[in-house]
């Protein structure tokens, strides 16, 4: 073994333990892209594996990969009811503090809800963040395919208070965030194993939704202060969240850079669907920028 497949080696045993779980993965970049890092953040109820497939997209161009597992999840219902926005939050700083420490820029990127905390990271660690890859921002439960009833959830904090709903659900409903029909044949058929860390829960628990609406309360009243470039991918067609929570975006970070691609061949799951070539490829041209660009971060514990 040469100098140089020994340092890659320690490289990969090194970064190997950024992962916490199981679930979790990292994928160790090569060559001059090797030293920028991509943190990828999953959606409500997903689960690191599906952000995979985007990760190994982003991994070929050489950037190093790291997929975070957020609290409450990849584990039982009661797991996730019992994990708060600011436990989500915390699982993403935790990742990207010991990330920080073995790349010199470090690009966030997030699916769903995913997408939220990417800002929200963004905009409390400004100098940490290169750049944020929001995927089907969900500010709100919007879509064509979201039932009428759940208008009603600006009630939940109401029913939390009366304990009411711990074990309540919304369940997902078809199409699911997929337009490919035998895909999404797939992933129902994962949903509904029993096996949460595969394809995620089948729905998404009352008491979690409450969550995730405080924690888009607390990104739109900061989205001033995001200050890294922000690529900004959306389905026309979205079914879980229209398009307006990418526009929101851009309205609301005015001291940002966004850029806005619009999709017209997916729903909501983009990083899977149909168009995740364009996704990947679209990725993989913002972040070469912001490496090329952005000078090195320190790690959050040296600040």
């Amino acid at each position: 073994m040469n100098v140089a497949d020994g340092y890659a080696l320690m490289q990969q045993q090194s970064l190997q333990q950024l992962c916490l779980t199981p679930h979790e993965f990292v994928m160790p970049g090569k060559g001059r892209n090797a030293r920028t890092g991509v943190l990828l953040i999953h959606g409500l109820t997903g689960t690191p594996a599906e952000m995979r497939l985007l990760g190994k997209g982003l991994n070929k161009q050489g950037f190093t990969v790291y997929g975070v597992q957020l609290a409450g999840h990849c584990g039982s219902m009661e797991d996730l009811v019992a994990a708060r926005w600011t436990d989500w939050l915390a699982s993403v700083e935790s990742g990207l503090q010991r990330f920080t420490e073995h790349v010199d820029h470090v690009v966030v990127g997030g699916l769903s809800m995913g997408a939220l905390l990417s800002l929200a990271v963004a905009e409390r660690h400004p100098d940490k963040v290169a750049g944020v890859c929001a995927l089907s921002t969900t500010f709100r439960y919007d879509g064509w395919s979201i039932p009428a009833y759940t208008k009603l959830a600006f009630l939940l904090p109401l029913f939390r208070l009366l304990g009411i709903g711990r074990n309540s659900v919304f369940m997902e409903a078809p199409p699911y965030g997929i337009k490919d029909e035998a895909l999404r044949a797939r992933v129902v058929e994962q949903m509904n194993s029993g096996d949460s860390s595969a394809a995620g829960l089948p729905g998404n628990p009352w008491w979690s939704v409450i969550e995730l609406r405080a924690l888009s309360a607390n990104v739109q009243a900061h989205l001033q202060k995001l200050g890294s470039p922000c690529l900004v991918i959306h389905a026309k067609e979205d079914d879980i969240s229209s398009v307006s929570n990418a526009y929101d975006i851009q309205r609301g970070a005015v001291n940002a850079n966004v850029e806005l691609v619009l999709l017209d061949n997916c729903y909501h799951m983009v990083t899977i669907d149909r168009e995740r070539r364009t996704v990947i490829a679209k990725m993989n041209d913002f972040i070469a920028r912001i490496a090329s660009s952005a000078a090195p971060v320190k790690a959050l514990s040296e600040v």
